[in-house]
């Protein structure tokens, strides 16, 4: 009989410190294949530097990162995406003033080929041919490709950020509050659009303030609290209830 599947990201004991400042104590994550896994926590609690240490943004002073049974060192977020690591931060990245092909490809251009492309020429068909076909693949409600950034709702700037981090070979996609500050209708967009990347076979990590959504989404939940890895619970076994408590130290999980 087979043991159980290696998880496809895990972070053991993993310790950052700026200055005299602990930020994570002790952080300890497991990401299965195919799941959407929140962290959870309060501000302080270590969320944002584990993410940050996953995402190549930190290193960690201690511990380590395994990706499919490999320990790696990550120097930055580049180094990240070679091992099929993308995240999509809170402020999104993009650049208003481009349409949604253009900021798909931002820092990854497809050039014409030479001698046209030696001069720096952009081969804007093809990009945005691939960036019609990213938005189809994961039914993103953009009106068109053509669209410009600055024109856009907060759950199509979302979308667009989605499609330019998973359209390159990702496996896991890191989303850091993905429905801060939208409303009702963007919300439900962005919850169904984590589904269809699920549905696809990519692994998701979702940093979220708002429970109801980690629960609309997520399989199991990572609480941290004052800088360490409290407990990993499944979602559908647990109440909001109990994060809650576990968050604020009031209910201890058994283990």
């Amino acid at each position: 009989m087979s043991g159980p599947e290696q998880p496809i990201l895990e972070v053991q004991d993993a310790v950052k410190r700026f200055g005299s400042v602990t930020a994570l104590a002790k952080g300890n994550f497991q990401l299965s294949r195919g799941e959407v896994h929140a962290i959870v926590g309060d501000n302080g609690a270590g969320k944002s530097t584990l993410l940050k240490i996953i995402a190549g943004a930190h290193r960690a002073d201690e511990g380590r990162l395994i990706v499919e049974g490999k320990t790696i060192e990550l120097a930055n977020p580049k180094a990240a995406s070679q091992y099929g690591i993308s995240t999509v931060f809170q402020d999104l990245a993009l650049i208003d003033h481009l349409d949604a092909s253009a900021n798909l490809f931002l820092g990854r251009e497809l050039y014409k080929r030479p001698p046209l492309g030696w001069l720096g020429f952009l081969d804007r068909r093809r990009m945005r041919a691939r960036a019609v076909e990213e938005v189809r693949r994961l039914k993103v409600g953009v009106k068109s490709v053509d669209q410009l950034v600055a024109s856009m709702s907060g759950g199509q700037r979302q979308a667009v950020a989605v499609a330019r981090a998973v359209a390159f070979g990702s496996k896991i996609v890191i989303m850091d509050e993905p429905t801060a500050a939208l409303g009702v209708r963007e919300t439900a967009a962005v919850l169904q659009l984590i589904k269809e990347l699920k549905a696809q076979g990519l692994s998701i990590i979702m940093i979220s303030h708002s429970l109801p959504d980690v629960f609309a989404v997520a399989d199991r939940i990572t609480i941290l609290r004052l800088g360490e890895t409290i407990s990993t619970v499944s979602a559908e076994d647990t109440s909001l209830e109990q994060i809650v408590g576990i968050m604020t130290g009031a209910y201890v999980p058994t283990k």
